[in-house]
C-alpha cells in the first residue's frame, strides 16, 4: 500500500507523506532547546534515536520524552571541548574521560554506545592506541562504536582536525584488533566513499549513517542519489542507517524517500529497520 501511494503521487507531481514513516535517527547532538528538538524529531516520526553531546548537557535529555534515547560517550574532545559548540564534554574540563568510570557507567546502562569518537577533530587516527582501552570496553560489553569521517564544517574549534585523518580506511586497523566490534562509519566517509565501500566490503561488522550527506543544504541532491545508488549497488543495504546530524530532517527524509531505485522494503531498512539490528545488545 505504501508503495502504491508513491507511486501514485509521484505521478501526480506531488511529494510523498514521508513523515508517517518509522524513523530511528542514529545520528543527533544535543541542542540548547531540547524540548523543541525533540518536538519536532518526534513529528517527523522518530521513535527513537542515538544522541551524543557534552556529558553534562546529554543527561538533561534523560526520561523526559517519548521518543526513546540511545546515550553515547563523545571522545576524544580537542581542548576538553565538544567541536562547534565549545561545551566541556567533561565536567573535569579533560579530553578523555577515566576508563574505570566508563566502565562503572555502561555496568548502570548509562551509556549506550561509544560516540561521536572525534578522532578527525582531535588530529589522530581512529585507530590510535590512545582509543584503545575505550574500544576494549565497547567489545567487552557489545557496545557499537560511531566514528565521525569525512569532512567538517566551519568553525568547530579544532586546530589539529586535518581531512586526511578523515578516510575510513584507517579504521581497518582497530577493527582487525576489535573483530567483534561494531562499528558505524559517520557520514559515509564522504568525499572518502571509495574508501568506505572498500572497508565495508571485507569487513561485515562495520556499517555506516547517511548523516549530512542526506541534507541538500551541504550536498546537492544529485551527488546524494549517486552516492546512494553506489552503495546499494555495492550490496549495502542491509548496513545503511539513517541520521539527521541536526539538520533539517524532514529534508533529509524527504531526500531518501526522493531515491527512485529504493523499493518500499529498501526504504524501512534504511530509516529503521538495519538500525534497530546493529544496536542490538
Amino acid at each position: 500500500m505504501k508503495r502504491l501511494k508513491l507511486i501514485i503521487i509521484l505521478l501526480l507531481g506531488g511529494t510523498y507523506d514521508s513523515y508517517s514513516q518509522k524513523i530511528f535517527d542514529t545520528h543527533i547532538h544535543g541542542e540548547a532547546k531540547p524540548d523543541l528538538q525533540m518536538q519536532q524529531l518526534a513529528g517527523a516520526g522518530v521513535y527513537k534515536a542515538a544522541i551524543s553531546t557534552s556529558w553534562d548537557l546529554q543527561n538533561t535529555y534523560r526520561d523526559k520524552y517519548k521518543t526513546e534515547l540511545l546515550f553515547g560517550l563523545m571522545l576524544a574532545c580537542p581542548n576538553g571541548k565538544v567541536p562547534y559548540s565549545g561545551q566541556p564534554c567533561f565536567s573535569n574540563g579533560k579530553d578523555l574521560p577515566d576508563i574505570k568510570w566508563v566502565e562503572q557507567l555502561i555496568i548502570a546502562k548509562k551509556i549506550d554506545f561509544i560516540g561521536e569518537v572525534l578522532s578527525q577533530y582531535y588530529g589522530i587516527s581512529p585507530s590510535d592506541k590512545l582509543l584503545h582501552p575505550y574500544y576494549a570496553l565497547a567489545e567487552k560489553y557489545n557496545l557499537p562504536v560511531g566514528i565521525h569521517t569525512g569532512l567538517a564544517g566551519p568553525n568547530h574549534g579544532s586546530p589539529n582536525f586535518r581531512v586526511s585523518l578523515g578516510s575510513p580506511i584507517l579504521m581497518e586497523e582497530l577493527i582487525i584488533k576489535f573483530p567483534k566490534l561494531k562499528v558505524w562509519i559517520m557520514h559515509t566517509g564522504y568525499p572518502f566513499l571509495a574508501d568506505a565501500i572498500g572497508v565495508m566490503s571485507v569487513y561485515r561488522n562495520v556499517y555506516t549513517d547517511i548523516s549530512a550527506i542526506s541534507n541538500p543544504y551541504i550536498i546537492p541532491k544529485k551527488e546524494f542519489y549517486s552516492i546512494m545508488k553506489k552503495l546499494i549497488d555495492a550490496g549495502f543495504e542491509d548496513r545503511l542507517m539513517f541520521g539527521s546530524d541536526n539538520g533539517d530532517i524532514k529534508q533529509a527524509i524527504e531526500s531518501v524517500n526522493n531515491l527512485d531505485f529504493l523499493s518500499t522494503a529498501q526504504r524501512e531498512k534504511i530509516f529503521f529497520k538495519n538500525a534497530e539490528v546493529f544496536f542490538k545488545k
